[in-house]
Order: C-alpha cells, then structure tokens, then sequence
C-alpha cells in the first residue's frame, strides 16, 4: 500500500475509545494527550527504525546488524 492510499483509508475512533483513553489516564485531559503524544513519537522512532532496517537490509541485500549478532 503506497501512502496515498494509506491516507484513503479511514481511522475509527470511537467515543468509547476517547473514554478509554481518558478513563487510563484518571480522567485527565492534559494527562491524556500528554499520553497520546508521547506513544505518537514513540511509534515515529520505531517507524524510523524499520525504515533504517529495511535500507540496510533489502535494498543492500545484507542481513541486519541484530541479525548478525544473534547468529554468531
């Protein structure tokens, strides 16, 4: 899937999962966006991870580093 599909593709979030995230958080707003921002730049580092990954690892055709140490 390219990224303009990606876009294409509608996210549902529901009432009930606005509650849940602020019923986690002890019903506070600011809490809960803080919490919500800081999972959001979690995901971009691993997303940037993955990508780093795949670079290395598909398009130079050589296995990753972790690969590698899990091997020897």
């Amino acid at each position: 899937m390219d990224e303009v599909e990606a876009e294409a593709v509608p996210i549902d979030v529901t009432d009930a999962d606005v509650d849940m995230a602020l019923d986690a958080c002890g019903g506070d707003p600011r809490a809960t966006i803080r919490a919500l921002l800081i999972a959001g730049q979690f995901l971009e580092r691993e997303l940037d991870e993955a990508r780093q990954e795949a670079s290395r690892g598909y398009v130079r055709r050589r296995p990753v580093r972790r690969e590698m140490a899990a091997q020897e």
